[in-house]
């Protein structure tokens, strides 16, 4: 899934340095070496090492070192004594992005039902060149055994990325534990007014619960994401006298 690819090591912030390691670099501007190191953190999922991240993007550890305190500056990394995370900034840039105008919003309130009227656990998607990304979820029965989080990025034969894919017609996409033992899903795409699909929504369940039920509720929670789209985004009520005092 990640491909690097190989430059000339001359750039600062990734160049060699007298104090790091002999050995070859993978060398790359500043911005992309930055970008592979707040992948990195991403992928490791908690925390990390200057050594490990020296391992895992091909660099030395005084470059890596060098760019994390930069990061650490601006608020893209948080560092915990000699471990490292991704930053709040980094949270706070990655809300701005909107996959479709106003679908993050139309769907927060319809995902949120379907979870609690079905107990699965629910993900929006949308397609990124080959892979299906994340961009809403509900945890549901199935933590921990199979997490829900947004920013996750799979492949395109599960159902999702099938619902993605469309053209679908008939109905909900059905997965009877073909990717994963004992989990099964169903998935609709997400289309605005004038047919295009711009997401899919997909409910997963433990193994042994009725499809045909899942389905239903896949599809009654698409077709209000849909109303709102059309419509402009979900209503907003207008903020109560209590609301307006400081």
């Amino acid at each position: 899934m990640d491909t690097n690819e190989v430059r000339e090591p001359h750039r600062a912030g990734l160049r060699r340095e007298q104090d790091d390691p002999p050995g070859p670099v993978r060398g790359r501007s500043v911005l992309e070496g930055a970008f592979a190191l707040l992948d990195a953190l991403r992928r490791s999922g908690e925390e990390a090492g200057v050594t490990e991240l020296a391992l895992v993007c091909g660099v030395p550890k005084g470059s890596v070192h060098r760019l994390l305190d930069q990061l650490v500056t601006l608020g893209a990394v948080e560092r915990k004594g000699n471990r490292y995370r991704v930053g709040p900034q980094l949270y706070r840039i990655g809300q701005a992005w909107e996959p479709h105008p106003g679908l993050r919003p139309a769907a927060r309130l319809p995902l949120q039902r379907l979870r609690a009227a079905t107990g699965a656990s629910v993900v929006l998607t949308v397609l990124s060149e080959d892979m299906a990304i994340t961009v809403g979820s509900v945890p549901g029965d199935l933590e921990p055994l199979l997490p829900v989080r947004d920013g996750v990025a799979f492949h395109l034969h599960t159902a999702a990325g099938k619902a993605l894919r469309g053209p679908l017609r008939g109905g909900a996409v059905l997965d009877r534990e073909d990717v994963m033992d004992g989990v099964c899903c169903a998935a609709l795409p997400v289309r605005t007014p004038d047919g295009r699909t711009v997401a899919a929504l997909a409910a997963l369940v433990p193994a042994g619960r009725p499809l045909d039920t899942l389905a239903r509720g896949v599809a009654e929670a698409g077709a209000a994401i849909s109303r709102a789209l059309a419509r402009g985004g979900p209503r907003r009520t207008a903020p109560t006298t209590a609301a307006l005092v400081p």
